[in-house]
């Protein structure tokens, strides 16, 4: 039994030696080049340990050298975990023949305009939106919503792209980038005859959507043979979209299996799931991450759900919960490999809880010379601990939600202790990092 899987992460997070330990044949590895140097790991040199590795430097090379690997290790199985890949991977798969997800399976959970019409036929809501083909449909649909609006891609991810519209001068902005003209509806009416020229420019790759107030919650889980066996809520206390604006410290944090809000976003996560589902479809075993709304009306609203691992470090925060690696268990799944970590966690007739709190708080990368980084904390309730730069380096700005200066994950018995830990760490952390200018 044969393995390729496209990598396109660090590899830290995913230790394959590890998680593979007991599969028996070629490990073989087809890695992004630039995934490496941003989270502070040298570009690999090498095999590494497994049966191949091999470097890619632009996406229109994989498709390719999947084939070729497919090939000359006799694959039988194809693994690509990252939201960018799991599209493609699942098209793959359909071509060389191997097991597993097809594209008509994964296309709801990347597309987002038809992962919302599934959900809505399902009667799980969702904001109101559209496909605006040009700049009028943006500016009718303006008319209607007002602002805020958001814009973000069809198929995007990581926030990268995400864009909130507070007012008409944001939206004048975006008219002119996004369609070639800063029109508004009077010169849209005076210019009517003259469609195909510069500012009708017609594009489908874009969603746009009424905003929605309140605070995004998160489930996380895995389900195995078509079945969630294993899922649970948290709620991000900052908004995703400020990550190239926020210079402070952001809480990420677990709900407690009292939280009322717990049971209710575990139920419309698994109703999402269903609708999503393609009926005889080969999308079996998967990990998940959903983003939903908790409105200030105590509304559920979804966002959006991968059919793929939380990223960031929410997957190291799940293993605090459950002693679970959702991303390992999902691979594990697909390869038909024994799930002792969810064996020990699942109790038959029992929904799963977590024995402790836990939660992540972290800094974004932000433009400039790192001056000073912080301490490692030494406390004993900090599970984890990463830094992403070093002083003496010049970083860019953040370039995604994820993209990240430090992280650090901590746990408590209660989700209350465990915040208290989070914010009172995370404060240490905003008065040791310091970042000046680039020296010209």
């Amino acid at each position: 039994m044969s393995v390729v899987i496209v990598h396109r992460n660090p590899l830290e997070p995913f230790p394959y030696d590890r998680w593979l330990r007991d599969h028996e044949g070629p490990v073989v590895i087809l890695a992004a080049r630039d995934r490496f140097e941003p989270f502070g790991e040298r570009i690999p040199e090498g095999n590494l340990g497994y049966t191949h590795l091999e470097l890619f430097d632009h996406d229109d090379e994989v498709a390719g050298r999947v084939a070729r690997l497919a090939a000359e290790y006799g694959a039988t199985h194809l693994i690509g975990e990252h939201e960018a890949d799991v599209l493609r991977v699942a098209a793959l798969r359909e071509e060389l023949g191997l097991p597993g997800a097809r594209a008509a399976d994964v296309l709801p959970f990347r597309d987002k305009a038809l992962m919302k019409e599934h959900a809505a036929r399902a009667g799980v809501e969702v904001a109101p939106h559209a496909v605006p083909r040009t700049a009028a449909d943006v500016l009718a649909f303006a008319g209607v919503h007002g602002f805020p609006l958001v814009v973000k891609n069809r198929a995007g991810f990581n926030s990268i792209g995400l864009r909130i519209l507070r007012d008409r001068d944001a939206l004048t902005a975006f008219l002119a980038e996004a369609y070639g003209s800063p029109r508004d509806e009077q010169q849209d009416e005076q210019r009517g005859e003259q469609r195909g020229e510069q500012g009708n420019a017609q594009r489908d790759d874009l969603l746009l959507e009424a905003y929605v107030p309140g605070r995004m919650c998160h489930v996380d889980g895995l389900v195995v043979d078509g079945e969630v066996v294993l899922a649970w809520p948290s709620q991000y206390q900052y908004e995703l979209a400020s990550f190239g604006t926020d210079p402070g410290s952001r809480v990420d944090l677990a709900l407690d299996p009292g939280d009322p809000l717990t049971g209710r976003l575990l139920e419309l996560t698994g109703r999402t799931l269903a609708a999503l589902r393609r009926p005889g479809g080969r999308l079996r075993d998967h990990a998940f991450h959903a983003e939903i709304f908790h409105t200030p009306d105590d509304r559920l609203v979804l966002c959006e759900i991968a059919c793929r691992s939380g990223g960031g470090k929410i997957r190291e925060v799940f293993h605090t919960l459950f002693g679970v690696n959702l991303a390992e268990c999902s691979i594990r799944a697909q390869l038909g490999l024994p799930l002792p970590d969810v064996e020990r966690a699942v109790r038959p007739g029992r929904r799963p809880e977590p024995a402790r709190m836990a939660g992540q708080v972290l800094m974004m990368k932000r433009p400039g010379l790192i001056h000073a980084l912080p301490d490692v904390p030494r406390e004993p309730w900090v599970e984890h601990f990463w830094l992403y730069a070093k002083p003496g380096q010049v970083v860019p700005p953040a370039s995604g939600s994820a993209d990240f200066l430090t992280v650090a994950i901590a746990s408590a018995p209660s989700r209350a202790e465990c915040e208290r830990r989070l914010r009172s760490l995370g404060a240490r952390l905003e008065e040791q990092v310091r970042i000046g200018a680039v020296p010209s």
